[in-house]
């Protein structure tokens, strides 16, 4: 969570003032607080990283088990078994809502 900000060079990722030569940036029509420009970042995230997996079938979720009938003893017992290999992870999601990043700078309150 927020690791893609870095602070190793001094820049803080938030600070929304570039060098004196990029008042060129261009916005992006599509979303409101994304910009083309590399210097200058914006306080909301767009997209996600999603935790879920499709299977062979294309069905959607965190994880998968598959029911395995045992004999021992001559009784019957049933087990999950986890499903682990042919996941295909679902990739980046778009949010429904833009969140505010883990690292920005100030400290929201209700009063």
């Amino acid at each position: 969570m927020g690791g893609s900000a870095s602070k190793a060079k001094g820049v803080w990722p938030f600070s929304g003032g570039g060098a004196a030569g990029d008042s060129t940036c261009e916005a992006n029509e599509q979303t409101l607080a994304r910009l083309k420009c590399s210097s200058i970042a914006t306080p909301f995230v767009f997209t996600r990283k999603s935790s879920l997996y499709y299977d062979e079938d294309g069905d959607l979720a965190h994880e998968f088990y598959e029911e395995m009938v045992v004999t021992k003893n001559g009784r019957k017992k049933s087990k999950l078994k986890r499903i682990q290999k042919n996941l295909i992870p679902q990739g980046i999601v778009k949010l429904d809502h833009p969140c505010i990043h883990v690292d920005f700078p100030i400290i929201l309150s209700e009063v």
